[in-house]
């Protein structure tokens, strides 16, 4: 399993940026993805969350409290694909934001994938 992330790039304080992460390989069930970021010196943060329920309406999310109202994270079944779309960005949200997942490829197991980070600078 490859999680490929990308969408980072330079913005503005105030504006928006789109990360996406696509997981292919040997797939059954992807149990949740999310994404985290680590700002130099700090410790990797989680920051938004999605775990699969048993039909596509009972999936959840979390979110750090420090994005929430921001940030808000989506799934493309279809496409095995999350998504955060980033708005109102500050300064202090640049970080090197990486793609996580929980992906079962048989019914009785389940393991924990990381994408390759993709860096969002926020200029002031």
């Amino acid at each position: 399993v490859q999680l490929q992330a990308s969408g980072g790039g330079l913005v503005q304080a105030g504006g928006s940026l789109r990360l996406s992460c696509k997981a292919s390989g040997s797939i059954l069930r992807i149990n949740a993805m999310g994404w985290y970021r680590q700002a130099p010196g700090k410790q990797r943060e989680l920051v938004a969350r999605i775990s699969t329920g048993n039909i596509i309406s009972d999936d959840s999310t979390n979110y750090a409290d420090s994005v929430k109202g921001r940030f808000t994270i989506s799934r493309d079944y279809a496409k095995n694909t999350v998504y955060l779309q980033m708005n109102s960005l500050k300064p202090e949200d640049t970080a090197v934001y990486y793609c996580n997942s929980q992906i079962s490829d048989t019914p009785w197991d389940e393991a924990d994938y990381w994408g390759q980070g993709t860096l969002v600078t926020v200029s002031s």
